[in-house]
């Protein structure tokens, strides 16, 4: 963390906080809940389907299976949070990590890590996650949200900037940093409506899948049935 981190402008920093956590877009009614460990495996299913150019990106180095399934066994659900994105499968898509923690000089900071499946990239997803992850982070208090990527992780780095997170290049790495504003009502009840309206989405995916598989197995039955029929008249 550079000392300058916090010599931003007040006016300039609490506007591009605010349209972190605030702005629309094009995917902003976008599936995302918070995750708990029943979705470990889920998560782990995720991050191994990633190609090795996507685990380096992700993680700084070329994650192998293993080194994936224990960073899904060290995921910490009741301090840090984590976001997913679901398909009308129910399968994870996209996922976000937000680490908390405290700098050097004791104030908290959040740090933020994303994976999108290939199928949806460019289509605002990962910005969303960002979002999504800013405003939780506000509410909890943090002050800084930032970002460890390497300088060549020009979509996670662009996320950033668009949102007005100030950029630091250290060699082969950039750091990201926004800083927040303070939580109010408004931020909270935000965050509230969020998460009842992906709930309300996925619960809706899920039964539809539920009749879906009623219907199949109903179909199947009605087949077999037929043929029966067929095969047993006179």
């Amino acid at each position: 963390m550079t000392a300058n981190l916090y010599s931003f402008d007040d006016t300039s920093t609490q506007d591009a906080g605010t349209r972190a956590v605030s702005s629309p877009s094009g995917v902003h009614f976008l599936n995302i809940r918070v995750l708990g460990p029943n979705h470990r495996k889920r998560l782990l299913r995720h991050l191994l389907a990633l190609e090795t150019s996507d685990r380096y990106l992700r993680f700084g180095y070329v994650a192998n299976d293993q080194q994936i399934e224990s960073y899904i066994e060290r995921l910490d659900f009741v301090n840090d949070a984590v976001f997913g994105v679901f398909n009308h499968r129910l399968e994870i898509v996209g996922m976000a990590h937000l680490a908390m923690c405290r700098d050097a000089a004791g104030n908290s900071v959040a740090d933020f890590g994303v994976s999108v499946n290939p199928s949806l990239r460019g289509k605002g997803v990962g910005g969303r996650l960002y979002e999504r992850a800013a405003l939780h982070a506000r509410n909890e208090g943090v002050e800084v949200l930032q970002i460890q990527a390497l300088a060549e992780n020009a979509a996670m780095l662009a996320i950033a900037r668009k949102r007005g997170a100030t950029v630091h290049r250290r060699g082969p790495e950039s750091e990201a940093y926004l800083k927040l504003p303070r939580p109010d009502m408004e931020s909270q009840l935000r965050e509230l409506f969020e998460e009842y309206w992906a709930n309300l989405l996925y619960n809706a995916k899920a039964q539809t899948r539920v009749f879906c598989g009623f219907l199949s197995s109903f179909q199947t039955l009605r087949q077999r049935v037929l043929s029966a029929n067929k095969v047993c008249s006179p």
